[in-house]
């Protein structure tokens, strides 16, 4: 099984090519909305854990417009607790499946910061690893990490990491996904890597899914194991 975070933009398209070869858990995110829900939230003087929940309610939206996009391949949107306990007679069924990334952590989040620090990313790891899925695929809008916001000032500065660790990522910045999920990877019990990857480029996900160096491959803290089939 093979675990894809993203939005649904292009992935659509590229999750009916690639259904044929794996069973996949496809975990979508807030995206860009997320900056409104927080900024509102923010200016009612929410807590982290009301932003929490209202966040994943935005993750489970984007979700649901997926799965009724691959809806003609036998592809639906499942609860946390369906993905929990029945997740196996889902993958049977279809292909692949479609859920929200975010951990159900809602009200009880880490009260450590004005915005929930636990989001699709960590989520996503979490999912994957305890499932004990083959990968995680990390969809972004840019090609992978890099030792600088390409898209800051002094963006053209910037310089792609092709492969590194969770440890090393710890001294950057700036980084396209939630920095604690350099915590949760330290942790890890089966994912031994993820691979970051540009989304908006067709074939980007067809060819991390085929194994293919891609993006940035991010070496996480879970012993070496002998390689489980996609």
């Amino acid at each position: 099984m093979a675990g894809i975070k993203a939005a649904f933009r292009e992935l659509d398209v590229e999750s009916l090519q690639i259904l044929p070869e794996h069973r996949m858990l496809i975990l979508t995110g807030a995206g860009i909305r997320a900056r409104h829900l927080y900024s509102v939230g923010l200016d009612l003087g929410l807590p982290v854990g009301s932003l929490a929940p209202l966040a994943a309610n935005e993750a489970g939206q984007n979700g649901h417009i997926l799965a009724a996009l691959l809806a003609p391949e036998g592809v639906s949107y499942i609860e946390h607790e369906t993905i929990a306990k029945r997740l196996a007679i889902h993958l049977t069924a279809a292909r692949a499946v479609v859920g929200s990334a975010f951990p159900p952590y809602h009200h009880h989040e880490f009260p450590t910061s004005r915005i929930p620090t636990h989001r699709a990313d960590t989520g996503a790891f979490l999912l994957a690893d305890a499932l004990g899925a083959a990968g995680l695929t990390i969809v972004e809008d840019v090609d992978g990490v890099y030792t600088t916001d390409p898209k800051g000032p002094g963006g053209e500065q910037a310089q792609l990491l092709r492969e590194t660790n969770a440890a090393d990522l710890a001294n950057l910045g700036t980084l396209p996904f939630d920095r604690a999920l350099l915590e949760v990877m330290a942790t890890a019990r089966y994912l031994e890597h993820v691979q970051v990857v540009n989304g908006l480029v067709p074939g980007r996900i067809t060819a991390a899914l085929r194994c293919e160096h891609v993006g940035t491959i991010i070496h996480t803290g879970a012993p070496a194991t002998s390689a489980r089939a996609a």
